[in-house]
This record gives C-alpha cells, sequence and structure tokens, in this order.
C-alpha cells in the first residue's frame, strides 16, 4: 500500500491530497529519509510524521483494504510517540502567552474608541 494512502487509512491526515502534500515536503519519513507518496509499505516499519509541530512515531502493525473507523484504526497502527513531544507543544503555548498577553501592547479599535470616548468626557468638564 502507498504510504499516503496507509497515512489517510489511518485517519493521521484528513484528505489523501493532504497526505500526499506533507510526503512532498519531507514531513512523513522512514529510516530518517525523505519519501515520495508512492513508497510502498510494510509491516513492522516505523514511520514518522511531523504534524501540527509534533513528530509522531507511527509503527505499522496491519494493513487496512481502505479508510477505517476511529475505533479500528489501533488495529492498523501503533503510536510510540513520546510524551516529551507533546510536553513541548504545551510549553510552546505558554511561551505564546507569556509575550502577548490579551490587552496588553497596541490598542484595538475599541479600545481607541474608548480612550476617545474618555477624553471627550474629561475635556466636557472643564
Amino acid at each position: 500500500m502507498r504510504i499516503d494512502k496507509y497515512l489517510w487509512c489511518i485517519r493521521i491526515f484528513k484528505t489523501r491530497s493532504i497526505a500526499t502534500a506533507a510526503c512532498k515536503k519531507g514531513q512523513v519519513k522512514i529510516d530518517g529519509k525523505n519519501l515520495k507518496p508512492s513508497k510502498e509499505v510494510f509491516g513492522d516499519e516505523l514511520i514518522l510524521v511531523r504534524k501540527n509541530q509534533i513528530n509522531y512515531q507511527i509503527k505499522v502493525l496491519d494493513l487496512p483494504e481502505s479508510r477505517v473507523g476511529a475505533k479500528l484504526v489501533d488495529l492498523y497502527r501503533k503510536d510510540v510517540t513520546p510524551k516529551e513531544a507533546f510536553e513541548k507543544t504545551e510549553l510552546l503555548k505558554f511561551a505564546k502567552d507569556y509575550y502577548r498577553k490579551k490587552g496588553a501592547g497596541r490598542p484595538t479599535k475599541k479600545d481607541r474608541r474608548d480612550i476617545d470616548n474618555y477624553q471627550d468626557d474629561t475635556t466636557e468638564e472643564i
């Protein structure tokens, strides 16, 4: 079975064209080598897939005939991704929040209008 079709069948990617594009971009690897979408997949191979800034490691258990339901996916693959990969994304979320807190930085249009209205109210009292 082709690698792009396999990744689509086990629901790693939503469409087969997205799986094909990921292969062409070098986001799918076996043994550290970039793959073409037409590369054949066999059992007991370890596939590395980079998706959403996480390097997933997927072990091929069996090849499905066609796209399978979400409950049956674990019959055809085993996710051996280390937990550290998921922890890194949590740290990235905290880092983004640190740099740009809501309400900090340049005022939004609403903030600008509120400031202008406040200034207009204070000048009328004088």
